[in-house]
């Protein structure tokens, strides 16, 4: 990723500082709606707290970005963890979408062309890491 990408995604984020459990809303409405297999995955779920994980997540990866390092080892662990829970690889694929269509929602306007491509190259990398520590090590 190049530093404006990281810049972009980044800035871009601490735009949801203000609402991080509607973002959380959002992403999972959008998540069952994409792909109604997912809803199972968190039918024991405490619903909250799963959205304040997911939101607490995002804000360490993004903030992460430039320490590749770092959020590395983080995400293939968790896509490890992931397996377990019965996410399948073709789901990465929904967790992108409804990602994005929380961003753009949430974002508004600020949901630029460039925007949207710098969070899409970052979810391409991070999906891209994420199946191969789950899926084809």
């Amino acid at each position: 990723m190049t530093p404006d990408q990281i810049f972009l995604i980044q800035s871009s984020f601490h735009h949801l500082d203000a609402m991080p459990a509607k973002a959380a809303e959002i992403f999972y409405d959008r998540l069952w709606t994409i792909d109604p297999t997912t809803a199972p995955l968190f039918a024991q779920s405490d619903m909250a707290l799963q959205g304040h994980k997911l939101i607490a997540l995002l804000a360490f990866v993004v903030d992460a970005l430039d320490t590749p390092e770092l959020v590395v080892p983080v995400v293939q662990d968790l896509a490890r963890r992931h397996i377990a829970y019965g996410v399948t690889e073709a789901q990465y694929t929904s967790m992108g979408k409804a990602l994005f269509g929380m961003l753009e929602q949430m974002l508004g306007a600020g949901f630029t062309p460039e925007v949207a491509a710098a969070w899409h190259e970052g979810y391409a990398l991070l999906s891209s890491i994420m199946t191969i520590a789950a899926y084809k090590a």
